[in-house]
Parts: structure tokens; C-alpha cells; sequence
């Protein structure tokens, strides 16, 4: 079940590509950054230039991404 849950998680952001600007800009948090949610229960971040969605983080449940994203500290590649 976790497995076909992460599929479907992987799957909702590769269409992220045909409709890159839907959820909401987060510019508060860090520049450029948009987030969405997949079915209520995850935070997916990313962020979009002319020809690239990356994917910055997927927070489950109550995860503080706000804070998380938004610290100086914070590296995508230490995660």
C-alpha cells in the first residue's frame, strides 16, 4: 500500500509539467517557490523555470514546511 501511495505521489508530479503554475507561489517562504497538495495529505514544493519543474521537497501530514524550506541552513542535496 505505501508503495502504490509513493507511485501515485511520483506520478501527480510528473503532470506538474503540463500545468506548472497550479497550487500556490510561496515567494514568502523562498523565491520561486510553489507548493500543492496531493489529496490533503501531502505538501508537494517545487519550483518552475522556463523549461524545468523541480521538485524541492514532499512533506507528509503535519510537517512544518514553512519553516523547513525556509531556513538558510536547509540544502536540497542533505535531505
Amino acid at each position: 500500500m505505501a508503495q502504490r501511495y509513493t507511485e501515485a505521489i511520483v506520478e501527480y508530479c510528473e503532470t506538474l509539467h503540463t500545468f506548472p503554475l497550479r497550487g500556490s507561489k510561496r515567494d514568502d517562504i523562498r523565491p520561486g517557490l510553489r507548493v500543492t497538495n496531493y489529496k490533503g495529505r501531502a505538501v508537494i514544493a517545487f519550483d518552475v523555470s522556463e523549461a524545468l519543474v523541480s521538485i524541492i521537497g514532499i512533506f507528509y501530514g503535519g510537517q512544518d514546511y514553512e519553516n523547513t524550506l525556509g531556513s538558510p541552513d536547509w540544502d536540497i542535496n542533505s535531505q
